[in-house]
């Protein structure tokens, strides 16, 4: 098989992809489970104009996020903060904390950003695998400060 395969792996590289495979169904259960309940917590925040997540009864996809993904799906998402520019730089977390105006979507025009419904308020999580407790409480001290 080799001959016919190429290279193989280290055994080391190996054991190591074996543990990400082995681990990413759980990975995924935490994943989903933060981001539903950062989603209701951001949801009920006074400092919070709107969440986009497709988990939200009001979200235009919700029937299709519920027809195909039946046990959730989805730990990226944004929501906008009541407030400015100056205020949505949230904080650094290992879930991911970014602010998309001035960063991954920077060179976007003003037309092209009000298409990808981003604007100077707009704050983009990637919830990660951290207790929610912590989480939460990245959030409630970031929001502490606006």
């Amino acid at each position: 098989i080799l001959r016919d395969t190429g290279a193989a792996i280290s055994p080391f590289n190996a054991w190591i992809l074996l543990q990400g495979v082995e681990s990413l169904p759980l990975r995924i259960e935490r994943h989903v489970d933060n981001a539903l309940r950062v989603v209701d917590y951001l949801s009920r925040h006074p400092k919070v104009k709107s969440v986009s997540h497709p988990a939200l009864p009001s979200h235009k996809d919700h029937a299709l996020y519920e027809k195909y993904f039946p046990q959730g799906g989805g730990s990226i998402f944004t929501f906008e903060i009541d407030g400015t520019q100056e205020d949505a730089n949230v904080a650094d977390v290992k879930s991911l904390v970014i602010h998309p105006y001035t960063t991954t979507h920077s060179q976007m025009s003003p037309e092209e950003l009000a298409e990808q419904h981003i604007t100077p308020s707009t704050v983009r999580l990637s919830i990660g695998v951290e207790h929610i407790d912590d989480i939460i409480a990245d959030l409630d001290q970031a929001f502490a400060q606006l």
